[in-house]
């Protein structure tokens, strides 16, 4: 596995694997990427598929899916994971939605332009100008596949408040944020909240609190520190209460993260 450097909104890797690759789970953000060779397989949304080379796959926020290779030659992918928060705001105010694919796998040269642009150099994080323009190209690529998704004259989400939520949970995740903290700062009740904030980003305050943890802790990983220093540094009562989370989300644990990275 090959990772690029961890920044906020965006995380890319290229792998290999054979066999079984990821057990079920589910992330918060949009799993965009290509088969590179061989037949990637998986089980998602009651269906299994497959993807073989040139073909485009895209997995949606909290939808459990698993990974593995259809055949013993195993499979070579690129994939990068992209906070829904950059395609909303991508789309602007007018999207009634966020973009929602029912085929995972589709040939599309759109959004395989915008995968490549994304990978053009793995060893550097991606400028502000890169990943603005990147965030249109996957958007307006989806959107294109998903007809439902209408833009209207009004929006249909509370965009402020949703923001602001947002925005309080991005500087308290070493904290125990509690609903009447979100109410205060949004001025919705957190009913109306956990609606809103899930149909702006595709998933609830409290995961999106926990996926951005988790993100800090790959970055960890990445950089050497040790499991259970990562556990404390990222706000995770211990290093089992991270791994728990850590698998639930990546469908790996982090001590198999951990050597796929520093083995590549």
């Amino acid at each position: 596995m090959a990772t690029a450097p961890w920044q906020a909104g965006i995380h890319r890797i290229e792998a290999y694997f054979s066999g079984e690759a990821y057990a079920p789970h589910r992330h918060d953000t949009y799993a965009i990427g290509y088969t590179i060779k061989g037949v990637q397989s998986f089980d998602y949304r009651g269906g299994r598929s497959d993807s073989v080379a040139g073909q485009v796959i895209v997995l949606h926020p909290d939808e459990i899916h698993t990974g593995e290779a259809r055949t013993e030659d195993g499979f070579h992918y690129r994939m990068l994971y992209i906070e829904p928060s950059l395609i909303r705001d991508a789309l602007g105010p007018t999207a009634s939605a966020l973009p929602f694919l029912r085929d995972a796998v589709l040939t599309d040269p759109c959004l395989m332009r915008a995968i490549h642009a994304a990978f053009n150099d793995m060893a550097r994080s991606l400028e502000a100008v890169a990943m603005d323009e990147l965030a249109v190209l996957i958007a307006e690529g989806l959107l294109a596949n998903d007809k439902s998704a209408q833009r209207t004259k009004g929006s249909l989400i509370d965009q402020k408040a949703t923001d602001l939520a947002r925005e309080y949970l991005d500087e308290n995740l070493d904290r125990i944020v509690d609903s009447e903290q979100l109410e205060q700062v949004t001025g919705l009740d957190r009913y109306s909240l956990a609606r809103q904030f899930r149909k702006a980003f595709g998933t609830s305050p409290y995961r999106y609190l926990t996926m951005r943890r988790l993100d800090r802790v790959r970055a960890d990983i990445a950089a050497g520190v040790t499991l259970v220093d990562a556990a404390m540094r990222q706000g995770f009562s211990d290093q089992s209460h991270m791994t728990r989370r850590f698998k639930a989300s990546y469908g790996v644990s982090p001590g198999h993260w951990q050597r796929l990275l520093h083995s590549s």
